[in-house]
């Protein structure tokens, strides 16, 4: 999970190698931290929410795949 998350994050940003992933199990839950640069956070959580809402989306699906329950959290 967490490399898709990356790799994502990666292509929206401006600031690549300021995209950090981190992933840990919370109560049988996966939970990917993303973070990056203040100026990017915009890119990411885009116009209402809508990119960081199909984010996680995406990381859901991903995750529902194996059985598994995903929450993207992400911070600036």
């Amino acid at each position: 999970m967490k490399e898709l998350v990356e790799t994502v994050a990666r292509a929206l940003v401006t600031r690549p190698e300021e995209v950090s992933v981190t992933e840990s199990e919370e109560a049988g839950t996966i939970a990917v931290d993303l973070a990056l640069s203040p100026e990017d956070l915009g890119r990411v959580i885009g116009r209402e929410g809508r990119t960081a809402r199909a984010l996680r989306a995406f990381a859901s699906a991903a995750g529902r795949k194996r059985n598994q329950r995903v929450l993207v959290r992400i911070r600036g």
